[in-house]
């Protein structure tokens, strides 16, 4: 199984599974290895990986490459395996979770990952800088985009920390870092079958030309190149996971809320980590089984130790408690649970692969003070549209 991470708590708890696997199936499998691939290049090494007859068994996939691994038929059906190993629990599976890895009713992919993203809040920085609680604009309905720009702004202008930080670079990760906010202002950068560039949509332009501004004008966002650390107390706000709670500690006092309403209105958003086994792999049936063991009921409740589990019985308070001890019961219920039964995932694309960097390169002319998205969004349209539209 192909992997991008490297932390030791997660190999740990995979390789505890694969022995339980390897101790009751010793007919069936003698060994379960968990590669490692650097995550920035995970995609690119896995598809060679592939293309030379050296594919992984299985493999661990972000979700903004599902469709393009699902589509293709990279993914084996899942289905026929889960639903007949007893035990598994098919039903438990959260159906909006399991939506971008299936087709036509069939699974070819588990989100074992499937994390809402929210908003860290400093709030000893919003305090010094005069800025009302998040939480009491939630209760009162003000808890926007604007609102959240506007104490960023403050945060900035006031103290020696940023505003706001995304979730990753926005200048070099376009996807990973706007993708889970532009879908507040109802935009989609192409049509549902991705044959169609709406990058030029006007709901896609208010937003990069709102985005733009914060950085630009308002100052809310820091410019290329300047890096701030949430954890080190040196932002006011950052959009993250609950994961990034396990690196927070009690320097400052912060909070983690649900994601702010833009025009469109409040929209959840769940960052994916999906694992399947690849069709030409040497032994897809005995993967398929082992995956089925690796996501049964049980050893989900040991992942959910670092992963926001799919599964409805086990998205409590009681087990996310173990993956992020320093989130309160209230923080786990609103800003996790609460978002995960309704929440969507960023756009993925069945060409991810070659239209990622095409979007990346052109956007590069966006993130000067006179950058015009209107026009950087329409070369966007014009450097893809021959590569999605099939002409």
């Amino acid at each position: 199984m192909t992997v991008w991470t490297g932390n030791e708590g997660h190999h740990e708890i995979f390789e505890a599974i694969a022995a339980r696997y390897i101790e009751e199936n010793p007919e069936l499998v003698s060994s379960v290895s968990f590669e490692s691939l650097p995550a920035a290049t995970y995609v690119d090494a896995l598809t060679t990986q592939i293309a030379g007859g050296e594919a992984p068994d299985i493999a661990w996939l972000m979700e903004s490459y599902a469709a393009q691994f699902v589509d293709s038929g990279v993914f084996a059906d899942l289905t026929p395996t889960f639903s007949e190993t007893e035990g598994y629990e098919f039903d438990d599976l959260i159906p909006g979770a399991i939506e971008l890895w299936s087709r036509d009713g069939n699974l070819y992919g588990y989100p074992f990952s499937n994390s809402p993203f929210g908003v860290y809040v400093n709030l000893d920085l919003i305090a010094e800088a005069g800025q009302e609680n998040p939480r009491d604009l939630i209760a009162s309905g003000d808890w926007t985009y604007d609102e959240l720009m506007a104490a960023a702004a403050a945060v900035s202008s006031t103290t020696d920390a940023a505003g706001f930080l995304p979730h990753d670079d926005p200048y070099t990760n376009w996807n990973g870092a706007l993708g889970q906010m532009w879908l507040a202002w109802g935009a989609a950068p192409w049509s549902a079958d991705g044959s169609e560039c709406q990058f030029t949509d006007p709901e896609v332009v208010e937003f990069f030309d709102w985005f733009h501004t914060q950085v630009y004008e308002v100052g809310a966002i820091p410019l290329p190149g300047e890096e701030f650390d949430f954890a080190s107390g040196q932002a006011g706000f950052m959009m993250s996971q609950l994961s990034m709670s396990t690196g927070l500690g009690d320097d400052f006092e912060w909070d983690f809320v649900p994601l702010p309403a833009g025009p469109a209105g409040q929209v959840s958003v769940v960052g994916q980590g999906g694992v399947g086994v690849v069709a030409q792999s040497d032994h897809p049936e005995v993967a398929a089984d082992f995956l089925a063991y690796f996501t049964n009921p049980e050893s989900t409740r040991l992942l959910a130790q670092f992963f926001p589990p799919p599964r409805t019985s086990l998205l409590t308070t009681e087990t996310l408690a173990d993956a992020a001890p320093a989130l309160s019961a209230e923080q786990l219920q609103s800003t996790v649970i609460d978002q995960s039964v309704e929440a969507v995932t960023k756009a993925g694309h069945p060409q991810m692969s070659q239209i990622n960097d095409p979007i990346r390169v052109r956007l590069d002319s966006l993130w000067t003070p006179e950058g015009d998205a209107a026009s950087v969004l329409a070369q966007v349209c014009t450097d893809i549209d021959p590569i999605i539209s099939g002409n």
